[in-house]
């Protein structure tokens, strides 16, 4: 809530009594993403998101506001009752064997407890659908098989596919698939009745993806001690 409070301020967007509210304000949407697992500190976030979507506090829609998990099966349903904004799910994999290793968190609550628990959410928070996070990774998880299993997955759930192209950096495990692979993935997807769009990588030169900037700099760090520690310093 800080954090939004400081934007408006910022931006000098605060409402004004007896005026009507203003919809194109550039502060118009939260993303609970890249900042740990929002349903791990569940009490606390739905506390924050109660205060920025009452009408005495920042008074944003549900609507606006989307909240991004690896996949926390028990907190889901709460979520939809307690909360009841939008939902986007990092899925990256269509079989438990891949995701298992890409998502850890399956290991605990595999893919078909998370569908289980992502059909029933559209119809406890009215929501209109359910963002489906995918990254791309050549050969690992971007194959037709992979997107056609995709489309049978997510059967009966009120859905758009983000496909993600991977950032890749020095000695990553993965690479990135190739921006035709990448079309041919999301055009099986949109075929089979599904928003699909491509996310823009952004960041790539300073490594910004989720995770790069605090790797990099821990890099850094150590690299730093190693020095110092050599010549004498630490």
């Amino acid at each position: 809530m800080g954090q939004i409070m400081l934007a408006r301020d910022d931006l000098g967007e605060w409402p004004v009594p007896g005026e009507p509210k203003d919809e194109t304000r550039l502060l118009s949407n939260i993303v609970l993403m890249g900042m740990g697992e929002p349903l791990y500190n569940f009490e606390s976030v739905r506390d924050a998101m109660k205060i920025a979507m009452d009408p005495e506090g920042i008074s944003l829609s549900r609507r606006r506001i989307t909240l991004s998990t690896s996949g926390v099966v028990p907190e889901i349903a709460r979520c939809a009752e307690e909360i009841g904004c939008q939902l986007a799910v990092s899925f990256h994999a269509t079989t438990d064997e891949v995701r298992d290793i890409l998502v850890p968190i399956n290991k605990r609550w595999n893919i078909e407890a998370l569908l289980d628990a992502l059909r029933a959410y559209p119809r406890l928070s009215n929501s209109e659908r359910i963002t489906f996070e995918y990254v791309m990774l050549d050969g690992v998880n971007d194959s037709d098989e992979d997107a056609h299993r995709l489309v049978r997955l997510i059967e009966g759930i009120p859905a758009k596919i983000n496909l993600i192209p991977f950032n890749e950096w020095p000695g990553a495990p993965y690479k990135r698939s190739s921006n035709n692979r990448i079309r041919r993935f999301a055009d099986i997807i949109y075929k089979a009745g599904y928003a699909s769009p491509i996310r823009t990588p952004r960041g790539e030169d300073i490594m910004a993806a989720c995770g790069q900037l605090k790797s990099a700099t821990e890099r850094a760090r150590k690299s730093r001690k190693q020095i110092e520690a050599e010549a004498g310093l630490g």
